[in-house]
């Protein structure tokens, strides 16, 4: 199948192909249920909105039949999908409490919770990283990587010295022993 017809009303494509600035970059979802990102000129998977996502990358999706902004269901198929491989985020009491908080009076309460939660979250984690660049450099990691292969190789020639002292030892005891052994057997 070919690629779709993008017509010339698009808002936030510029004649370079490219998204103009403070616009979100448009993906359509044709009713064949595929995606298509307007900026690519490419038909796009759940993994590549993931992607846009990780990215911080703006973007709406919009459904090319209705005109509906239809970003939000097309995040939560990305989150279902997300959890269903791998070790999920969210444990099933977890998303019961959400699904119970649905059209009760805290609805509005849970949603912004959750919300500044994540972000709290999400600062303290960047505070946490850059930290690690503050004591360990821009390459933390590494750095990391190196202290443990450093601290490893520390324990084995550790473990390789008792090795040899308790060889040593029970070498000399055999030693002693054969030494004792010949002694009595001459004198007998």
């Amino acid at each position: 199948m070919g690629e779709p017809k993008i017509d010339s009303k698009q808002e936030n494509i510029s004649r370079d192909n490219g998204p103009r600035e403070n616009q979100p970059r448009v993906v359509k979802k044709y009713p064949n249920r595929r995606l298509y990102d307007t900026v690519e000129s490419r038909y796009i998977t759940l993994a590549d909105i993931r992607r846009l996502v990780m990215e911080k990358i703006d973007f709406v999706v919009i459904d090319k039949k209705s005109q509906e902004d239809i970003t939000r269901s097309i995040l939560l198929q990305v989150i279902a999908e997300q959890e269903h491989a791998g070790e999920p985020l969210m444990s099933q009491d977890f998303l019961s409490q959400v699904i119970r908080s649905y059209g009760g009076a805290m609805q509005c309460l849970v949603g912004s919770y959750l919300e500044q939660s994540l972000k709290l979250l999400s600062s303290q984690q960047q505070q946490m990283r850059d930290q690690m660049r503050g004591v360990f450099g821009n390459d933390a990691y590494d750095s990391i990587a190196t202290l443990t292969q450093q601290n490893l190789e520390r324990w084995r020639s550790v473990q390789d010295d008792i090795f040899r002292v308790m060889s040593g030892a029970a070498s000399a005891s055999r030693k002693d022993q054969r030494a004792e052994h010949t002694e009595t057997e001459s004198r007998g």
